[in-house]
């Protein structure tokens, strides 16, 4: 009685004539429904009689498809949800512009004469000494302001000297204290700025303050 000789397990082989036919139609790696389907059909047409593919053995690849179809679909919908959130979010930060933002800073570009408002965050109330300075570090005028009590309280410089002149085009800085000359308190400045545009980064909402630049919307105290 002649005999043939083995050349490897029968589903093996059939594995190996479907990646060759997928190579030849030059596909792009990634299995479809209609694919696994006709896979699993080959291998159980041309499985080892004597060692046939077990009931759980199939179950076990369908539930692994399944698995991996529903990750894919899973993906899919959270990738449309994010493009919505995104384009929500653009129309409502459309509506933040030409409004002033109030933002935890103690610097900004200004045009000649241009003034500032903002807020000192007071410790108690009292009188509470603001100073600005331009880019060279001189004051340039000496404002107070009165707290009414612990907390925000609101400031305005007219974008005049002490003496009463249009101070120019510059960088400015405003320092906040309070207390006596033996024992001074430095406080917090918040300065407001218009909203000129804004726009979504990596970092989220941006938006972009004239005179000081984009800021994360994480980092705005007051829209107003």
């Amino acid at each position: 009685m002649s005999t043939v000789a083995s050349t490897g397990n029968a589903s093996d082989n059939v594995y190996s004539r479907y990646a060759l036919d997928d190579a030849s139609k030059k596909s792009t790696g990634s299995m479809g429904q209609a694919d696994f389907l006709r896979l699993m059909t080959e291998q159980m047409k041309n499985q080892d009689p004597l060692n046939p593919l077990k009931g759980a053995e199939f179950l076990g690849q369908l539930a692994q498809f399944s698995t991996v179809q529903g990750i894919e679909n899973m993906q899919q919908a959270m990738g449309a949800m994010a493009t919505v959130m995104e384009n929500d979010q653009s129309l409502r930060a459309a509506a933040l512009v030409g409004h002033d933002a109030l933002v935890e800073v103690d610097k900004v570009q200004l045009g000649a004469g241009a003034g500032v408002s903002g807020e000192i965050t007071a410790n108690r109330g009292g009188p509470v000494q603001l100073q600005v300075l331009d880019a060279s570090g001189a004051v340039v005028r000496h404002i107070t302001v009165n707290a009414t009590q612990a907390g925000a309280t609101k400031f305005a410089w007219d974008g005049l000297d002490d003496a009463g002149n249009p101070t120019p085009a510059g960088q400015y800085t405003f320092k906040a204290s309070s207390g006596s000359d033996q024992s001074t308190e430095a406080l917090a400045v918040q300065l407001a700025a218009h909203i000129d545009s804004v726009s979504i980064g990596a970092q989220g909402l941006v938006l972009n303050l004239a005179g000081l630049g984009g800021y994360p919307l994480s980092s705005i105290r007051r829209i107003g």
